[in-house]
This record gives C-alpha cells, structure tokens and sequence, in this order.
C-alpha cells in the first residue's frame, strides 16, 4: 500500500473524517475486521474508520477509492469488507433540504463514470459540448459526451497523480493539478499526449484550482502549502509564492474583468487578490471570524459570491468597494454549501451537508431563494461549470457520477 500511504498525507483524508486522538477505540468484531487490520490501518487510525458512516453504496465507493489507490484487500473480500463496513458504520443523520419553489425550471441530468471509486472532483464544460471530469481517486481524466452517454476514459502517465482540478486553454488542451505528484499536467485530446510540469519547491504540494487568465497565463492554488502558483506556458517557468496568512488553504479561483486573479482562503476568512505582474497578494478579511470561503464565482462587474462552507452562507463582495453582504443558505448551519457559478444573472450553487444534496439558485435582484434535490443525492458537488450554452456541469464525488444541469 506504498502508493496510498504517500497520498493520505496529501488531500483524501477527510473520507474518513476526524483526525486521531491519542487513546485509540477498537474496531467491532466480526468478518472484515481483519481485513482492515491488515489492508487499512497502515494508512488510518481506526478513529478516522469509527467516526465514518456511509450507506452501503457509500461504503462501496470509499472501498473502491481505497483499492484505486492501492489497498491490498483480495477481490473475494472487498464484498465481505464492505458489508461489515455498512453493518458496523451506517449512514449518520443529515439535515433535510429546505426545498424552495420559484419561476426557474431546470433538468438534471446524471451519468455513472465507469470506474468504482473515480471520485470525479472537478468537471469542464468543454467547447464542443462534451464534459471532462477529473478522477481525482482513479489517476485518470474522463469525457462524456451527453448526447450519446458514451464515456472515455485517458489515464496520464505518472501514477497516482491524483488528477484533481482542470481547465482547458485556447487551442484546446486540457490542464489539471496532479494534486498527489505535485505537478501540473497537460493533456492534448488530440495526440493523447501528456506532459507533466513539476512544481519547483518540493514543499508545494497539494496543488488545488487551475485557471487561465485572459493573456494564456496558468493561475492556480496550491492548497496544503498554502501558496498560489504561476505557469507560463509558453516556457514552462513556475513562479511560487506564499499567502501572507499561515495556513490559509489557498482554494477557489477567479479572475476578474481586469485580469486579476482572486482567490478564497478556506482555512481563513479572507479573499485575496494576486498582482498579475509582482504576484504580490493582498487580502480582505470577511466581517465573521467564523467564515470559511471554500468556493468563489465572479459576476462581469466584478462582484465575487462565495461558499461559506463553514457557516452555512453564501456571501457577496464587491472587489471595487470592499462592501460584503450576507445571505443565510436555505439548508441552515450545516448545509455546507460548496461549488458555486454564475449564470443568466443569478447565483447557483450547491449545498452538501443536506441530504439529499441541493442545487440552490440566488436572485441577487430580489434576494430569493429556490432549490431542488439533487436527484443522485448529489455526494458532495465539490465544483460546477457554466458551459457555452448556458448550462452548469457538476461533478459528485461521493455517488461516482457526473451531472448536467439544463437550465430552461
């Protein structure tokens, strides 16, 4: 399990929750346990095992995860393990979904991915219609087309990459953060060619959101060691730089009408912006101590929405006065709202704490709220993306599908 003990460390921790306490509980008994002993604990305290719980397809697709990365559990035991994994820790309680009406009229539409245990994290909303997906647990990129269902699947050549976000640039080549291997990759859809740019710093790891600007700069956060990068890739030159408050978790990106990237510091409550030329980084404290901006979206005038996964929230800046408003999300404290977009003058976005999991729309004109389930369950929308049509591309980790959101 050489393979999963590097990754754990880096950015798939939080399956199993919280982190480990000194006086360490004991696992039930019965058929799995040694499974477990054998294949899990090298990488888990048993804590983080204990304080999980899942349904038994959840269960299965966090063993699948587990045997992409490596876990040496034998094929005619993965069916036992993970019954004994559903028996012992079952789905907890969730908040319901606070379910809103309103004049919007959507369709979702769900497709499986092909591989158990993917974990697609970030989708692209591709310019001939398709939809790629990082399988961040499955060290590959997959595209859907939607017309058909059919899904390709492409996997880059340094294993256990740990694909994570992606964005595509002008002639068409797909970038994403290796978030495992710490390097940026480039795929071209054309030749199937990969080429790797490893981040100079050996302590650059977790390599998070990418995104170009307007000039064919790469922009991109570099989460675990809170720093935020810059690849030309004219050159291949990576320029690194720190974010002035410790352990900030540089996450989500944007970049503004004037070609400024921005950026929301998960482990702080502040936003930032980056000077594209001197890559100086300036910050703006949110009016709450508590809040924790997982994911920003841009409006064209420059005000940037925010996920307060934290709190619950979804919040307003405006980058040209430094005004922040606040709205409480539909699905209360614990709705953990996540992947967010603009579109057709509103704000949508997700709530994962709920269950099942929402899409959520914002009238920023007249302040309402409405919602729908998400028919899957959701299993955490961790991003979203509007694609040229007017639609929102979704990715759900936690039910191994991707989603297109029609919006009427």
């Amino acid at each position: 399990m050489a393979g999963s003990r590097l990754l754990w460390p880096l950015g798939a921790m939080a399956l199993f929750g919280a982190s480990a306490v000194q006086a360490q509980p004991q696992l039930p008994e019965g058929p799995g346990k040694a499974v477990i002993e054998q294949a899990c604990l090298g990488c888990h305290e048993p804590v983080r095992i204990l304080n999980s719980g899942y349904s038994r397809q959840g269960w299965q697709n966090v063993v699948h995860m587990m045997l992409n990365v490596g876990a040496p559990v034998p094929p005619d035991q993965v069916a036992g393990l993970t019954d004994y994994l559903a028996k012992n820790f079952p789905e907890k309680p969730k908040p319901a979904p606070s379910l809103i009406t309103g004049s919007a009229h959507v369709e979702i539409k769900e497709w499986m991915v092909p591989t158990p245990g993917s974990r697609p994290h970030d989708p692209l909303a591709y310019p001939d219609g398709s939809i790629w997906y990082t399988g961040h647990m499955a060290n590959l990129l997959g595209r859907l087309d939607p017309h058909s269902g059919k899904i390709t699947e492409y996997h880059p050549d340094t294993p256990s990459s740990g694909p994570h976000g992606l964005v595509a640039d002008r002639d068409g080549n797909i970038w994403f953060t290796g978030n495992f291997a710490g390097y940026i990759g480039k795929f071209d859809p054309k030749s199937g060619k990969f080429t790797n740019y490893p981040l100079p710093d050996p302590n650059a790891r977790d390599p998070h959101t990418p995104l170009f600007d307007r000039r064919g700069m790469l922009w991109f956060t570099v989460q675990g060691a809170n720093m935020v990068g810059r690849l030309d890739p004219r050159s291949g030159e990576i320029r690194l730089v720190k974010s002035p408050t410790p352990r900030s978790n540089p996450y989500g990106m944007v970049v503004s009408s004037h070609d400024v990237p921005w950026f929301c510091e998960f482990g702080a409550n502040k936003l930032a912006s980056i000077d594209p030329e001197t890559m100086a980084i300036r910050e703006y404290a949110l009016p709450n101590a508590g809040s924790r901006p997982r994911r920003i979206a841009i409006t064209p005038d420059d005000v940037i929405w925010y996920s307060d996964y934290a709190r619950g929230y979804l919040g307003r800046f405006d980058t040209k006065t430094g005004e922040v408003k606040e709205f409480a999300s539909p699905g209360g404290a614990n709705s953990l709202p996540y992947g967010i977009v603009y579109l057709k003058r509103a704000v949508w976005y997700s709530e994962s704490g709920v269950r099942p999991n929402t899409l959520v729309r914002f009238d920023p004109a007249t302040e309402t709220f409405q919602t729908w389930e998400i028919p899957s369950g959701g299993g955490v929308v961790r991003n979203m993306m509007v694609t040229r049509d007017g639609n929102i591309a979704m990715a759900e980790s936690g039910v191994n599908r991707v989603a297109l959101v029609v919006v009427e």
